[in-house]
């Protein structure tokens, strides 16, 4: 589907089972909601996501997406229901300052079709309250771990549970974090098995990882 200023894949959800997903970022708000228009139209029986949608562009999106989802924190925008959910992602973050990026996430996972988990602000300074939340963590069919400063949550998670584990460096810090690369060695060089590491605030890219990671795993359950 040609729109002049981009050229839509509507036959991605043919080929891999889920819709293509508008980047919002450099895009005007016109273009943003053209696009998502565009796909929705390609795909009307389920749901489309823009991600890094600017200020200027969500609210363009309230006014002329009226049955739209905006979520202001996540900077993301959902037009159409998300498909019935198929297995389970604890999505997990150090801190409240790790919000953008669960968020983007979340919303993710339930655009390509399985259930969000969101336990928030369980950083190893207080590491009594990861504790507390284990049951839940235990529970998911994988888990993403969203940290910065020094990025240890991922290790200590997975030298505590079995579940596959995306890590997700956030570019959060005191001082000279270097915009995340600092959270991102961590990872990568983790001792515990079983962590794979996105991008720095790949929250978009882990949440499509776990979603069809949880979606599998149902599906061999079933």
């Amino acid at each position: 589907m040609k729109l002049g200023y981009a050229t839509l894949d509507v036959d991605r959800r043919a080929r891999t089972g889920d819709a293509e997903v508008v980047f919002g970022h450099g895009k005007t708000p016109e273009q943003v909601v053209g696009a998502l228009r565009g796909l929705h139209a390609a795909n009307p029986d389920t749901a489309v996501l823009a991600t890094r949608v600017d200020e200027a562009g969500r609210e363009h999106c309230r006014r002329n997406l009226p049955r739209a989802v905006v979520d202001d924190i996540g900077r993301t925008v959902v037009l159409g229901p998300p498909p019935p959910p198929r297995g389970r992602v604890a999505v997990v973050s150090a801190g409240t300052c790790d919000l953008p990026v669960l968020r983007e996430c979340a919303t993710t996972i339930a655009v390509f079709g399985s259930r969000a988990d969101e336990i928030v602000d369980v950083g190893v300074a207080g590491i009594h309250r990861l504790f507390d939340q284990l049951d839940r963590i235990r529970a998911a069919d994988v888990v993403v771990v969203v940290a910065g400063m020094e990025a240890a949550l991922p290790s200590v998670v997975g030298g505590l549970i079995g579940t596959p584990i995306v890590a997700v460096p956030t570019s959060v810090g005191y001082g000279w974090h270097l915009e995340g690369v600092t959270a991102w060695l961590a990872m990568v060089n983790t001792c515990a098995p079983g962590i794979t590491t996105v991008n720095v605030d790949n929250g978009f890219g882990a949440g499509v990882a776990a979603a069809r990671i949880a979606r599998a795993t149902a599906r061999a359950a079933a």
